[in-house]
């Protein structure tokens, strides 16, 4: 006897369905759509959904990858005992996290992978540790760990924009998030010039002694649409001679937008130094160059310089250097001014020696100056530049100052205006200025014993129209002593 092969159920589904009268035809649709949806509530939330759910709480947020033959992390230890972390760590889960919550006195909390600390419900928990969806997370200590519990029982917004890239970002590869309260931490007073990277996000990877990161950074949370993505970075540019720091960038105000904010320093550029209201959107507009030498011998450590490029009109420049002259001659400093020997400023009339103004106290000792300077080159790189100094004035030497890192002026070390230039350029020395004292003593040891830290930053064309925070897309690499 032989069977005949079974029909379809497909088209027997269809036909009794239309059969049915029209309550139980819904009624069906209802739980052929909701039980595939209770069974997936049955079951525990991506890491991604763990790690949205920390980003009210971290005000810093880290992943890292394991490999084979590497160290087991002190942070391990520190939260599970060095036993249990140790036996741990030879599983080599593929990531996991740390973050600190806004009072970073308080110690990192460490993220691991419930599948390997406590892969069932009723798997015991550390000490000091919760579930939280597919996490398990270790305070530092009980109140850390109380502080947690509370903020997670607060309604949480959905992340977006930057957040939500991170997230993703953070679920599949060593990277790193952070926002202001971080960054104030870790920059302290020094905060407000990094305003326009307030909140940001960087993919990490590490090639032999050095670490490449890319990503964004933003002045404003919330912002939705993604920051231009910024090439790769190229050879390394080593920092000529007693340069220690040098930043490069479109307009002044991307450093400054922070520290005008606050009316304690307004009132002082207005009173000691004759910027008010009216000058102070020039200088916020101008590109810059600016640079920290180390100084050997002399009553300074470290001698500041600001280089402007102001454009072919000297004009609301002077004014704005009369007006200084005045404000330091009222506070009993004493000028000295001479003219630059062998180069000629071309303007329309008599050529103009270009003057170097020096500033003294009555000790005689210097305290800064300013002098016009042209670049080396033909075309529109002859427009004049205003170099502003505290400490030891600079010499006038054959090479113009104005030679930036890629060998250009002031205006065009960050590109003129063109799309696709770099608004941002930041080079500097971290174990030289740890050495003189000058870095944030808060910033990662790893930061701290760099050699050498470089960073790009490239805003979308319309935020370099004036915007108040832009975006920027990000670029770097660290590398370590040699």
């Amino acid at each position: 006897m032989s069977l005949a092969p079974p029909r379809p159920l497909g088209p027997q589904l269809r036909a009794a369905l239309l059969r049915w009268p029209l309550p139980a035809t819904c009624l069906a649709l209802a739980l052929l759509l909701l039980l595939p949806l209770i069974g997936l509530r049955r079951q525990p939330r991506s890491n991604a959904a763990g790690l949205q759910r920390l980003l009210s709480s971290a005000a810093l947020l880290q992943s890292f990858g394991t490999a084979s033959g590497q160290p087991l992390p002190e942070l391990w230890s520190q939260r599970l005992g060095a036993a249990r972390a140790q036996q741990l760590w030879q599983r080599q889960p593929r990531l996991w996290w740390q973050f600190w919550g806004a009072h970073a006195d308080a110690g990192a909390y460490l993220v691991l992978p419930a599948e390997l600390v406590a892969p069932r419900p009723t798997s015991p928990l550390p000490s000091l540790a919760l579930r939280l969806d597919d996490l398990v997370v270790v305070a530092p200590d009980p109140l850390a760990l109380q502080l947690l519990q509370q903020q997670l029982k607060v309604r949480q917004r959905a992340p977006q924009g930057l957040e939500q890239r991170c997230v993703a970002l953070l679920g599949q590869r060593e990277a790193v998030l952070w926002n202001g309260a971080a960054l104030g931490q870790m920059l302290g007073p020094l905060a407000p010039l990094a305003l326009a990277l307030q909140q940001g996000c960087l993919g990490l990877d590490s090639r032999g002694g050095s670490l490449v990161w890319q990503g964004e950074a933003s002045g404003t949370a919330g912002l939705l649409s993604a920051a231009p993505p910024v090439p790769a970075l190229g050879p390394r540019q080593p920092l000529a001679g007693p340069v220690v720091l040098e930043l490069a960038g479109r307009r002044l105000g991307l450093l400054t937008q922070g520290l005008l904010a606050s009316q304690l320093l307004r009132e002082p550029l207005a009173q000691r130094y004759g910027l008010g209201p009216a000058q102070l959107p020039l200088l916020q507009r101008t590109p810059f160059v600016l640079r920290l030498r180390e100084q050997p011998t002399g009553p300074f450590q470290a001698g500041l310089e600001l280089e402007l490029a102001v454009g072919p009109d000297r004009g609301p420049w002077l004014e704005v250097l009369a007006r200084t002259r005045k404000a330091l001659l009222d506070q009993g400093l004493l000028e000295q001014e001479s003219g630059a020997s062998g180069q000629q400023l071309q303007r329309p009339g008599p050529a103009t020696s270009l003057p170097v103004s020096t500033w003294q106290r009555e000790d005689g000792t210097v305290v800064g100056g300013w002098r016009w300077s042209l670049p080396r080159g033909g075309g529109s790189a002859q427009q004049p530049r205003l170099l502003l100094s505290l400490g030891p004035v600079p010499a006038v030497t054959a090479q113009s100052p104005g030679q930036a890192a890629q060998g250009t002026d002031a205006g065009a070390a960050v590109g003129a205006a063109g799309e696709g230039s770099t608004d941002l350029i930041l080079r500097l020395r971290p174990a030289a200025l740890a050495r003189l004292g000058l870095l944030p003593e808060a910033l990662p040891p790893l930061v701290r014993r760099a050699s050498q830290v470089e960073l790009l930053g490239l805003s979308a064309p319309a935020d370099r129209r004036g915007s108040t925070g832009p975006q920027l897309g990000l670029a770097g690499r660290l590398e370590l002593g040699r």
